[in-house]
């Protein structure tokens, strides 16, 4: 506890950290301000709270200002939405891999193209979320308050845009993942004190196992995150003037679950689409009626299945794009690095691409695991709302920001020789010797 104490004194006596923690604090009152600010034109008592499906994903995501009509109802999801049109564009079209090449004036275009994306995005979906308000709760002409729902759901989302930029630029850590962080959080104290109620008095016990098993799958998803498995590196000796330096031991850090959260993301959209595509012959065919009733059922055998292994598709997939063994490989054999007995070249691409897909494997069945423990969760007596916190893209969401908001005060701390924010040793890949292979 005195560490603790230590550290945190620390922090706040290093001026720019403790104005980039204050700065970061001002930035997220105001997102979190903004989800309870109600649309014009809405009487917020006759809103229907219940959300399912997609619309209860990104209620989670944002806070409930999805629930609440705000301004900020869609919040950064159409950013989201552009930027991962925008990756996969780079990986597919050679004009927006030129682009990208191009170093910062190419990112600037990619930026601006994004921003341009968004906007559409947002007028596209302020449409569907208008859709999705009861009529009662709507007291001015429909027409009228679609425009103006449009218009201001896409200020809203910019507004969104630019608060995230300000936390990157004036606070810590990634602004966009941030202000998702804190959207998943803020529903946490209601998800965890409605899981108390509903237990009551002779539940306590269960409750309480609850949380145990809870902080270990919050453990697993910290150990998948960080994960490495570690291919050494010898660098050959080198002559500098009359100097001869010996050859440095290094190593390149591949991650177990380099695909991150992308993955579930992927696979969460395309789930929406038998449900929604059967939605459609429903009332012709029995079929149709049982497809949809089984994949708008996110704790069916059946959809979980099919997500597990969609999930276990696109962690290749996204592995593949962005990790290149080949571009790993040239950029050693250019620095005169070399994996001790595999022959540099085409040898070491198809070392690190071997290596590569052994580990992907087990990453992709955990990464699938925690996917559908939220089911699994909820078929074992979980409500709704805490099941959330057991898994899935808010949890892996949460952990994985966490994590970089702390590597980001630790690296503050130790320019400035103070001790790092773990009592022994220092979280991992701030001090260990890793080879440069970007």
């Amino acid at each position: 506890m005195k560490k603790f104490i230590t550290t945190i004194k620390n922090i706040f006596a290093i001026d720019d950290l403790r104005v980039r923690i204050l700065n970061t604090i001002g930035f997220i009152a105001i997102f979190r301000l903004g989800s309870f600010v109600v649309l014009p034109g809405i009487n917020p008592d006759n809103l229907d709270a219940n959300t399912s499906g997609l619309f209860g994903l990104l209620d989670t995501f944002l806070g409930g200002a999805f629930s609440n009509a705000s301004i900020f109802a869609l919040g950064i999801m159409p950013y989201i939405s552009a930027s991962i049109v925008l990756q996969l564009l780079t990986i597919a079209v050679p004009y927006f891999q030129k682009m990208q090449k191009e170093g910062e004036s190419g990112r600037k275009k990619i930026n601006q193209i994004t921003r341009v994306l968004t906007i559409i995005i947002t007028l596209a979906q302020a449409v569907g979320f208008v859709a999705t308000i009861p009529a009662e709760a709507i007291v001015i002409n429909t027409t009228l308050f679609t425009i103006i729902s449009m218009i201001v759901l896409s200020a809203g989302t910019i507004f969104c845009m630019w608060l995230g930029e300000r936390i990157t630029d004036k606070g810590i850590g990634n602004g966009i993942s941030m202000l998702i962080m804190i959207g998943i959080v803020s529903r946490f104290p209601g998800a965890i004190a409605a899981e108390f109620l509903s237990k009551q008095l002779n539940g306590a016990l269960v409750f309480l196992f609850e949380l145990a098993v809870l902080f270990f799958v919050v453990m697993s998803v910290v150990m998948l995150t960080q994960a490495v498995r570690r291919i050494p590196v010898q660098y050959a000796k080198q002559v500098g003037g009359s100097s001869l330096y010996n050859g440095q031991r290094q190593f390149i850090p591949l991650k177990v679950n380099a695909a991150g959260v992308m993955p579930i993301i992927f696979a969460q959209s395309l789930m929406f689409l038998p449900a929604m595509i059967a939605g459609m012959w429903a009332d012709t065919s029995e079929t149709a009626n049982y497809i949809g009733s089984t994949f708008s059922d996110f704790t069916s055998w059946q959809y979980n299945l099919v997500f597990g292994l969609l999930i276990l598709v696109f962690t290749y997939f996204y592995t593949a794009i962005s990790v290149d063994p080949n571009r790993i490989a040239e950029d050693l054999k250019r620095s005169g690095g070399f994996v001790p007995g595999v022959k540099p070249g085409r040898a070491t691409s198809e070392y690190i691409d071997t290596i590569l897909t052994k580990i992907t494997l087990p990453g992709a069945l955990f990464l699938a695991l925690v996917a559908i423990f939220p089911a699994i969760a909820m078929l074992l007596g979980v409500t709704r709302e805490f099941a959330h916190f057991f898994g899935g893209t808010s949890l892996i969401i949460m952990v994985g920001v966490v994590l970089d908001t702390l590597q980001q005060i630790e690296s503050h701390l130790l320019m400035r020789h103070y001790d790092g924010m773990m009592k022994s040793g220092k979280l991992r890949g701030r001090s260990e010797n890793i080879a440069m292979v970007s």
